[in-house]
């Protein structure tokens, strides 16, 4: 029964791809090659010169879900990247200082292990130089980076775990963003169905799954953004929103990163409603709908890859049900206890 559903699954991604129907081995081997392009990595990378270990990790959690780094002290970075929300808010924007609302919706840091460019317009260069962004600006955890050493090393439990994680170093700021980089790098999503479907397991994925991956990969014309694993190249683009943030466009004075955003992981992307980086679709079927348009804003800017996908509505759908299957079921988060 397996084998005879892995030969369907074949030829419904290829009768999708509308490819030729050669042998089929051959036509095994075509899906086999597309597949490997999103086999999970074995290992999360850390970088040489603040390589992993359990007593950074510990620190870096603790840091992670304490007030205390605001300058409030009453927010924390777990106040916007909530675990319950697949690490972001569930919000259109973010909120910030004072519950005051900020210009962007707050995006998900899972699997950021894999890249070197964060925030929505990139301005960040890995989770180590991020990690004081959100913490110094004052829309957000308002806290005087100047004295933010100090105040976590007059905390005596800190001082015992950074000497642990960071024997004969000074609590500094670069420490601070050192650890809580520690944990994030940790933040991986878990196996979803689709990574059992790449397995090998034909089962995983029902029938209408497997077309919108075919789809997905051909004219729906996802994958030519959302590619790899995680379902991102990590790259920036004006998609056609109407929107006056010009986002990278702010740091790169290039005609096509003028409103241009960074493309976001598909990764449990069901519980991470609203989307876009100003929160305007608010469920995934908006998501589809905007792209089968070609967006909704024409500009010199706007990516050449935007174009109307003129998908039918049985694609559509097939879409949606590939989109669920990139959804783990990850294990609840335990809030940590924090030093005194």
């Amino acid at each position: 029964m397996k084998a005879f559903r892995f030969r369907a699954s074949i030829y419904n991604c290829l009768m999708v791809l509308n490819l030729p129907l050669p042998a089929l081995v051959a036509q095994e081997e075509t899906i086999s090659a597309l597949k490997a392009q999103y086999v999970r990595p074995d290992d999360v990378p850390y970088l040489n010169e603040n390589p992993y270990s359990p007593e950074r990790h510990r620190l870096g959690e603790a840091l992670f879900f304490d007030p205390r780094l605001s300058g409030s002290n009453a927010m924390s970075c777990s106040s916007c990247h909530n675990p319950s929300f697949a690490w972001g808010d569930g919000l259109d924007k973010g909120i910030g200082q004072g519950h005051k609302p900020l210009d962007r919706r707050t995006p998900t840091i899972l699997n950021l292990a894999w890249t070197d460019k964060m925030m929505w317009d990139g301005r960040f260069s890995q989770l180590e130089g991020q990690a004081l962004g959100p913490i110094g600006n004052e829309a957000e955890m308002h806290q005087d980076l100047a004295q933010l050493a100090e105040k976590i090393k007059g905390i005596p439990g800190y001082a015992q775990l950074f000497e642990k994680a960071y024997p004969g170093e000074k609590v500094t700021n670069e420490g601070i963003a050192k650890a809580i980089a520690i944990y994030e790098r940790g933040l991986v999503s878990d196996k979803a169905p689709f990574d059992l479907w790449i397995a090998g397991d034909e089962d995983a994925l029902t029938e209408d799954a497997v077309k919108g991956f075919a789809l997905f990969n051909a004219k729906a014309r996802c994958a030519l953004c959302h590619s790899g694993w995680r379902f991102t190249d990590d790259s920036f683009h004006d998609i056609g929103l109407t929107s006056d943030d010009i986002g990278r466009g702010k740091y790169l004075k290039l005609k096509s990163q003028q409103f241009a955003f960074k493309v976001p992981t598909l990764r449990n992307a069901v519980e991470r409603a609203p989307y876009m980086h100003d929160g305007s679709q608010k469920n995934l079927r908006t998501v589809v709908e905007f792209y089968d348009r070609g967006g909704d804003v024409k500009r010199e800017s706007l990516s050449g890859l935007m174009r109307p996908l003129n998908l039918t509505a049985a694609e559509k759908k097939q879409l949606l049900e590939f989109l669920k299957s990139l959804s783990s079921n990850d294990k609840p988060v335990v809030f940590p206890k924090l030093p005194r």
